[in-house]
């Protein structure tokens, strides 16, 4: 067995580990700033070497590998923003003082809390929810972003996503309040709060539904795309951004 350790660009990640399927990959590792992908026969490697060239890859012979194992190390807890502490449910680690302790299965479904967009929704909902205020979760995926809504203290979550499969592992630890569809089946003028990762193309063509839905003197959180492909027509009053993703705060 071999490992390939490959130096992809943050935004190319996804594609990359498309890719490396299709090549009979046998297990893949993130770790920061690259992607390790382990395969079973060295006879493969040249090939590999010259078709992921551009990602300046490192070849290196290892012993059998616990999958499992490997697999729980990937997902070492980590701090978001001053009150959030992501871990996977398998770790105990004690949560630090003063943190909320939010737990994700990674790889159910998107929204595992290590991209920079969702990071961001998760600083900026730390910042704005108060307690007892509606909360709507457009395209909630594995519901992370509803649940740090529950942990602030939001009185009422809603999430909507048109994946079943993401609103019903979303539904194990958020609760009920989760739906398949969108935004246009949520009641007028209900919402304190709406947050919404998903691309630019969808928030644009959303944006008329999330006025529908606000209340007088709501926030709307919108995140998951670069700043190059921020969506128009949108007038934040706040911006935050890591990298080249960005949340805004309108």
């Amino acid at each position: 067995m071999f490992s390939l350790l490959l130096h992809p660009p943050p935004e190319q990640e996804d594609y990359l580990i498309a890719e490396l399927a299709e090549c009979g990959v046998s297990g893949i590792t993130e770790e920061p700033g690259r992607l390790r992908a382990f395969f079973e026969h060295s006879a493969d490697a040249q090939a590999l070497l010259e078709r992921f060239a551009e990602y300046r890859p490192e070849l290196t012979k290892v012993a059998s590998v616990d999958w499992e194992q490997v697999a729980r190390d990937a997902w070492p807890p980590l701090a978001i923003g001053e009150r959030f502490y992501l871990v996977p449910p398998w770790r105990d680690d004690e949560t630090p003082p003063g943190r909320l302790r939010l737990e994700i299965e990674p790889g159910m479904a998107c929204g595992t809390g290590r991209h920079p967009a969702t990071q961001l929704c998760l600083e900026a909902l730390e910042k704005y929810v108060q307690p007892g205020m509606s909360v709507l979760d457009v395209g909630t995926g594995s519901g992370i972003l509803s649940r740090a809504a529950v942990l602030l203290g939001a009185g009422r979550v809603t999430g909507c996503d048109l994946d079943p499969d993401a609103v019903a592992i979303a539904r194990v630890r958020v609760g009920p309040a989760l739906f398949v569809g969108s935004v246009d089946a949520v009641r007028s003028s209900s919402q304190d709060l709406i947050v919404a990762n998903i691309d630019a193309a969808t928030v644009e063509s959303l944006a008329p539904e999330f006025e529908r839905v606000r209340r007088p003197g709501s926030k709307l959180i919108l995140s998951g795309f670069p700043e190059s492909d921020i969506p128009e027509g949108i007038e934040p009053w706040e911006r935050l951004q890591r990298a080249e993703w960005v949340c805004l705060v309108c």
